[in-house]
């Protein structure tokens, strides 16, 4: 299974979204909290080119996006294969 990353923050419903889909997939991710580590936001707004919103995701070197992004591939079935290594 490829690598994911996921960005997030507190307080964060989308994140909980991200995180509870990727969970029910039983899919392991790294998270990062901007809020608690500052050097992550910036490094997040590097990686999507100036996303600021929460959560952005990575599936690989995939750039994902956001939840909505991440339930589309979900709905489109075609997660399970982006996922795969």
């Amino acid at each position: 299974m490829k690598k994911v990353v996921i960005y997030t923050g507190p307080m964060c419903n989308y994140c909980g979204a991200a995180k509870h889909l990727l969970n029910k997939k039983k899919v392991n991710y790294t998270e990062f909290d901007i809020a608690i580590d500052s050097s992550k936001m910036k490094e997040m707004q590097e990686k999507t080119r100036g996303a600021r919103t929460i959560p952005q995701i990575f599936i690989g070197e995939t750039y994902v996006g956001g939840y909505d992004e991440l339930k589309a591939l979900e709905v489109a079935g075609k997660l399970d294969n982006l996922l795969k290594s």
